[in-house]
């Protein structure tokens, strides 16, 4: 009989690819895998998946009565439902896992996706961050099996809570080439054929990660557009300023997508953007999905100067740091990039290179460690 895993998180499941590639990994190597997430009013059906999934229904979307609702009805669900292993992924969904697991003796594996109480939106409410803050530093260094998305925040939970912690981190599969051709793609997608595609994508797409200077920067980059593809709080406000600064022209939204989908855009563009701000220490040790998606689509990245994110992009040589946020610098890196040819391949080429090591086919192996240990 196998083994079953329960994985839970807060997101809808549907552009969740670390939750994804997570349970496909285990569910192929014979455990019985079951995802616990949520159903929003806008979220999108699911694809059909190799393994088991639920969405919860809940009577609000965001604060402190959601997260309430969620957990307890996590709980109760987990207390219901037989599990071997739970898979808790996030600390909006370690409290539940924690008590189930204490009640019943189940083995329990934590994911970090991020490093939780420091993001923008604890950092401006302290009261509610001191909760999170207790509830980590509760349960944490109970923890047996944990791991995060990098070591910068791995070495920062070790440091903290005297904790083994290991890194998996946001890779994609590596799949084969597209067939397309950009020209094709561009086509089939209705972008357009004769100007270079700057494209900034992202399930969380908020304040303080680059998203309006870099709309402000297309503007004095001549013959070039910017395709901003998923959702987040920010997308009102650079709306906004599209029409403030009359560019309708020069950039183009596209609402979250199955990643099979987003792959397209992505592989349709020239230059991905990456430019989350050193607003915060989330934000500081962040290696986000994108940068990763980008480099498996094979074009060059525009970064900030943030340790991992820098660390991968100079590494392999696959595309610039910018030196500030201020719009005219991510122009100048804009037109430079699109301007120098001989620069622009090889950053391209070594985007491949990159793909080579940084793949879940190798990252995988170091998840399905932990769950022999475990057993």
């Amino acid at each position: 009989m196998s083994k079953r895993v329960i994985i839970s998180v807060i997101s809808d499941l549907v552009t969740d690819q670390r939750v994804h590639r997570a349970a496909s990994t285990l569910h192929e190597a014979g455990y019985d895998v079951l995802v616990v997430g949520r159903e929003m009013k806008s979220s999108l059906p699911l694809p059909p998946l190799p393994y088991k999934t639920i969405r919860f229904k809940l009577w609000q979307e965001k604060g402190a009565l959601f997260y309430a609702h969620y957990n307890l009805k996590l709980f109760f669900f987990l207390m219901n439902n037989r599990a071997d292993v739970l898979l808790s992924n996030d600390l909006d969904t370690l409290f539940p896992n924690f008590l189930i697991s204490r009640f019943s003796k189940t083995k329990l594996v934590y994911d970090s996706h991020e490093y939780f109480t420091e993001v923008p939106e604890l950092i401006s409410r302290p009261f509610i961050q001191k909760i999170w803050k207790t509830l980590e530093s509760f349960m944490l260094p109970r923890l047996k099996s944990m791991y995060t998305v990098n070591e910068s925040i791995a070495t920062i939970y070790r440091n903290q809570y005297q904790i083994m912690v290991k890194v998996i981190r946001n890779v994609p599969i590596l799949h084969e080439p597209l067939i397309q051709t950009k020209e094709e793609l561009r086509k089939e997608l209705s972008l357009p054929l004769d100007k270079k595609i700057f494209i900034l994508q992202g399930a969380g797409i908020n304040i303080q990660r680059g998203a309006e200077e870099a709309v402000e920067a297309i503007a004095s980059v001549p013959n070039a557009i910017l395709l901003i593809v998923g959702g987040g709080d920010v997308i009102p406000d650079l709306k906004s300023i599209v029409e403030q600064l009359h560019l309708e022209d020069n950039v183009i939204f596209k609402n979250k997508m199955p990643s099979s989908e987003l792959r397209r855009y992505t592989a349709a563009s020239d230059v991905g953007l990456s430019l989350d701000k050193d607003t915060n220490l989330n934000y500081r040790y962040s290696l986000p999905n994108k940068l990763f998606d980008y480099l498996h689509a094979g074009i060059p990245v525009i970064a900030s100067n943030l340790p991992e994110v820098a660390n991968v992009i100079n590494k392999y040589d696959a595309g610039v740091i910018i030196s500030s946020h201020q719009p005219g610098e991510i122009a100048r890196c804009m037109n430079d990039m699109i301007n120098n040819q001989q620069q622009y391949e090889r950053l391209k080429k070594n985007t491949l290179i990159a793909t080579q090591e940084l793949n879940w086919q190798k990252e995988q192996q170091v998840l399905l460690n932990i769950f022999a240990e475990i057993e």
